[in-house]
């Protein structure tokens, strides 16, 4: 899937079969921040806790957001927050733009 098939499932009702921490994102980008956070919050490793940073970033609790970056292995983000989304998005579903991300 690429970023741009992961943008275009967001008409449709429900997510396709997607990872953990992609899915998040998938609920994020519909306007379901709760659900995203309990999807990530009971996820492991190193992809759900970068979703999980971004998502206490959304929510403005920067503290907490960076523990998760720190927990990702990630930068804590600086730019807008649907720039982030579709970045990790690309990143975590492989798509070729994203390589420039990592």
């Amino acid at each position: 899937m690429t970023l741009d098939d992961f943008r275009a499932s967001l008409a449709d009702a429900a997510p396709p079969a997607l990872a953990a921490p992609v899915e998040a994102l998938w609920w994020t980008a519909k306007g379901d921040w709760d659900r995203a956070h309990r999807i990530v919050q009971d996820a492991d490793g190193p992809d759900a806790a970068w979703v999980h940073a971004h998502l206490h970033r959304m929510e403005g609790d920067l503290g907490n957001a960076a523990y998760w970056y720190r927990l990702a292995g990630r930068p804590v983000a600086r730019g807008g927050l649907e720039e982030e989304r579709d970045a990790i998005a690309a990143a975590l579903l492989g798509d070729p733009v994203a390589r420039s991300a990592r």
